[in-house]
């Protein structure tokens, strides 16, 4: 049976209503904003039946699990691989400034930093782990939004880089027993 896994990225941040590419950087803090709509992702998921919760180690997508799971009991679980991409000597940049270049780091990392191919590798082997020891399960992922691309099956990076973003409360993707799919 497959894992249905809902993706979700992490709630506002300062960084986000500023223009910040925040990257591997520590709190970003949350604005006023942030906390109703942590708070709005664990409505609209907490009754689902999920099993688990996987989040990013990065703190913003650890506070936003917590402030939208912490008093259901569902365990939550941080992986690294989860990670926003590290743009290196551009964390903490303007987003502009790093959208400017992001076309050139699909196989080449950042200055100081890694790759989107590395970001999406990483969460893959979460993805192929995860197929593996969640089967027949459903969990929720809360992370950043290159991560995302890893599930994507048919995408191409080019063609992701400079796509815009475009919230929306989750997206829902089914994982198949066995998966081991590298890349979009």
């Amino acid at each position: 049976m497959p894992v249905i896994l809902t993706y979700e990225t992490h709630s506002i941040t300062e960084d986000n209503e500023n223009g910040i590419a925040t990257g591997w950087l520590g709190w970003a803090g949350f604005p006023p904003t942030a906390g109703p709509l942590a708070a709005d992702l664990g409505k609209r998921r907490r009754d689902t039946g999920l099993a688990a919760v996987f989040v990013s180690d990065l703190t913003r997508a650890i506070e936003t699990a917590k402030i939208a799971f912490g008093d259901t009991g569902i365990p939550t679980y941080q992986d690294t691989r989860l990670r926003e991409c590290d743009y290196g000597d551009l964390n903490g940049h303007p987003v502009t400034e790093v959208a400017a270049v992001r076309a050139n780091h699909l196989e080449s990392p950042f200055p100081g930093g890694q790759s989107y191919r590395q970001v999406i590798d990483a969460t893959a082997e979460f993805l192929r782990e995860l197929a593996a020891d969640w089967d027949g399960k459903r969990v929720l992922m809360i992370s950043h939004s290159a991560n995302r691309w890893a599930l994507l099956a048919g995408a191409r990076m080019e063609d992701l880089v400079n796509a815009p973003f475009h919230w929306q409360e989750g997206w829902t993707y089914e994982i198949p027993s066995g998966w081991v799919n590298n890349h979009p």
